[in-house]
């Protein structure tokens, strides 16, 4: 695919669980298409899931970020940190929480210095591959709400919520009110129950590209395979 606006890099769930992400938010990353919904009594999901639908399914590892460089030299990079890389599990697994401003999402039941570490290395390692961030996309962060730390990771990295400030999530809806979120999480935790694994397989990394319309695709997933 070429044209694209910003890359990424993402852990996308194998198998099932991706499976009923892609249909839970109507875009499948690794088609590049949009796929039908569910239809649940009591909810509209098209609204339910309007925010995060773009980005698919997905756990961010490096945020979106405009291109410096080659790509060809990116996926070159990308390819070598997963070969550095080995596969890991998260203990516990999965579990459905509400975050932020009250969106839902799978966040581990458990920290993990595994996880944690990935991501502190990916981010560095691709980070010479990052445009600098432009006035515009430095004021849609809102600096003035983020932590002096928060601060620091921006203007360093690029995205504020990495290395210490890193949360491992795969969000599942917009931010919701207390009513709506406890209707979705209703009808989300029987569906999840059987697709969640422990300890949950951390053994892949995604590039992803951004097209013109603002929606992510699969470009490479590599296993971990140190």
């Amino acid at each position: 695919m070429q044209g694209l606006a910003r890359f990424a890099v993402y852990y996308t769930a194998p198998g099932a669980l991706g499976d009923f992400g892609a249909a839970w938010l109507g875009w499948d990353v690794a088609a590049g298409r949009a796929v039908p919904q569910p239809r649940i009594d009591g909810l509209d999901m098209a609204a339910l899931t309007d925010t995060p639908r773009r980005y698919g399914f997905h756990a961010t590892m490096k945020a979106p970020f405009r291109l410096a460089g080659e790509r060809a030299a990116l996926e070159a990079a990308f390819a070598n940190f997963c070969a550095t890389e080995a596969a890991f599990g998260l203990a516990g697994g999965l579990r459905l929480a509400r975050l932020g401003g009250g969106f839902l999402a799978l966040i581990p039941t458990a920290r993990s210095a595994a996880l944690a570490g990935l991501e502190a290395r990916l981010v560095a390692a691709l980070d010479r591959f990052r445009a600098p961030l432009t006035p515009a996309e430095i004021a849609r962060r809102n600096p003035d709400r983020l932590s002096p730390r928060q601060r620091d990771h921006l203007q360093r990295w690029g995205y504020p919520h990495v290395m210490e400030d890193f949360q491992f999530h795969m969000t599942l809806t917009g931010n919701l009110d207390a009513d709506t979120a406890a209707r979705a999480s209703a009808a989300l935790e029987p569906r999840l129950a059987p697709l969640l694994a422990d300890p949950q397989p951390i053994e892949a990394l995604s590039l992803m590209g951004e097209d013109a319309e603002g929606r992510f695709h699969l470009i490479r997933r590599l296993p971990l395979s140190a």
